[in-house]
């Protein structure tokens, strides 16, 4: 396994076991997101297919601006809609500066031939 597989890994392993704690502990719903997050981690890091992992951490960049969006707005005076929060300019702030990570750590980590998305 490469280092960056191992990385994920032990985080998806990391919030499986939270998840399950949460279940158990506390018989809370909510519980099931980082199940499912975590056993989706562990897959990808046990596959290995990286255009899946980007594809899967474009995702959860843009699901995590989202809900922040959406919490944010969630003021006495506001009421958070779809379309509301996608034409707001919190939600575009939030998804760029994210993507700037992407992109810096994405130029940081080098690609071999075997690795490559093309």
């Amino acid at each position: 396994m490469k280092p960056i597989r191992w990385v994920v890994f032990i985080l998806g392993f990391m919030l499986l076991q939270q998840g399950v704690w949460g279940l158990a502990a506390y018989k809370s719903l909510g519980a099931i997101i980082p199940l499912l997050i975590g056993a989706s981690l562990v897959y990808l890091g046990w596959a290995g297919n990286r255009t899946a992992l980007l594809v899967f951490g474009h995702a959860t960049i843009a699901v995590g601006c989202f809900l922040v969006t959406w919490g944010i707005y969630l003021l006495p005076s506001s009421q958070p809609t779809l379309i509301h929060i996608l034409v707001r300019p919190l939600f575009w702030f939030l998804t760029s500066i994210m993507m700037v990570f992407v992109l810096i750590t994405m130029d940081s980590a080098p690609v071999s031939e075997g690795n490559s998305l093309a």
